[in-house]
């Protein structure tokens, strides 16, 4: 496989764009495509096999594209579909995405609030994690149901966010000292929850997951050598010409 082929990163919508700032930072000289299913976007209120099969028909666009790894820039795709994909498609690099439940619990006396999408909370996947790592901590779950909607409607920093982040974060002000945002789209509103929460330590799962995906590359030989910054294609299933604009807008926050 030729190292210069390129990293696909997919994600229901938007909120991919979080991980990828991360990756074109640690691996500048990759090329990426990203692909949002906006069109069905946001997966986190649609039914377990809903997210399994756009999520199949996603990759599968991406693999057809010649991908040489592709990432699942969506904690509900990663929790319903990834074990799935990666027995699907043998040895393409596939990796995916997880809440930072460890490093937040790790902090001493930490009080963690966890924000995601119903099915992310819903999942095995995410009650394992949980059991893992947070049985003698103080975790509280938050199921967000309308905020990935929001963000992928161009809402990162504004009163309709703003009024509604007030609103589900009113009952933890003052009662948590860290979070972790377990969906890829809240990263673009995290000044508004410190904003609204305090002094609070903000987990994202973006850079452990750009780490993992260098070190996979690595060990496989598929780091591209070359000198020059790569290349960034974007597609989506929906708006192209909207779906481009919010995606380079947000990869600039």
């Amino acid at each position: 496989m030729a190292s210069n082929r390129p990293i696909a990163v997919f994600d229901s919508g938007v909120g991919g764009i979080s991980i990828l700032r991360k990756l074109t930072e640690l691996l500048p000289n990759e090329n990426y495509i990203y692909f949002g299913d906006s069109k069905n976007a946001p997966y986190g209120s649609r039914s377990h096999d809903d997210i399994r099969r756009l999520t199949f028909e996603s990759v599968d666009k991406l693999v057809s594209l010649s991908a040489k790894a592709v990432v699942i820039a969506c904690n509900t795709a990663t929790s319903v579909a990834i074990d799935g994909l990666r027995e699907h498609y043998g040895d393409l690099p596939i990796i995916g995405v997880e809440p930072a439940i460890k490093p937040a619990v790790s902090q001493s006396g930490a009080r963690v609030l966890v924000m995601a999408t119903p099915a992310t909370l819903s999942e095995e996947r995410f009650a394992a994690l949980m059991e893992r790592y947070a049985q003698n901590s103080t975790v509280h779950l938050l199921p967000c149901h309308r905020l990935a909607h929001l963000i992928e409607q161009g809402h990162t920093d504004d009163d309709v966010v703003r009024s509604y982040l007030g609103e589900i974060l009113a009952p933890y002000v003052g009662n948590v000292s860290s979070v972790v945002l377990g969906c890829t789209h809240y990263p673009f509103v995290q000044k508004s929850i410190k904003a609204i929460l305090g002094d609070v330590e903000i987990f994202d799962g973006a850079s452990g997951t750009a780490r993992e995906v260098k070190r996979r590359l690595a060990c496989l030989s598929l780091l591209n050598d070359s000198s020059t910054r790569g290349t960034l294609d974007i597609l989506t299933s929906g708006d192209a010409e909207q779906f481009e604009e919010l995606c380079r807008r947000l990869l600039e926050l």
